[in-house]
């Protein structure tokens, strides 16, 4: 939860670079509040019908895409890409699957012109 907390509060930087452990507990996090906002959209009765989820979902939706777009520019920087590279997620099937291998790469070591490695300079966060 920590994790999700420190991506929240860089909820707009778009620069510098996210360790791929705090990029993932972060995607991990905003999978677990969806399934949540879903199922309280059902339970409240606000989900509709066609779509199966509502106005709790919509608005966790509109909420988070700001900070997932920057962390995920941060995520891409840590290994040396630019963030534009975001945009090869438009390209129908490939680009996703090509933008989920850039996130597994690991950190390119020592510095780079994004900044310093996030490996080396942040102490571990607590449980």
């Amino acid at each position: 939860m920590n994790w999700w907390l420190t991506a929240m509060k860089k909820y707009a930087v778009f620069n510098g670079r996210a360790r791929r452990k705090e990029y993932w507990m972060f995607t991990l996090f905003n999978v677990i509040f969806s399934i949540v906002a879903i199922v309280l959209d059902n339970i409240l009765g606000t989900a509709s019908e066609d779509l199966g989820y509502g106005l709790i979902y919509g608005l966790f939706g509109l909420a988070i895409i700001i900070p997932t777009l920057a962390i995920t520019v941060r995520r891409l920087h840590d290994i040396g890409k630019s963030g534009w590279w975001i945009l090869i997620s438009l390209i129908p099937i490939i680009g996703g699957i090509w933008l989920f291998v850039l996130t597994v790469t690991d950190s390119q070591p020592g510095d780079n012109q994004y900044g310093a490695n996030p490996k080396m300079s942040m102490a571990p966060i607590p449980s």
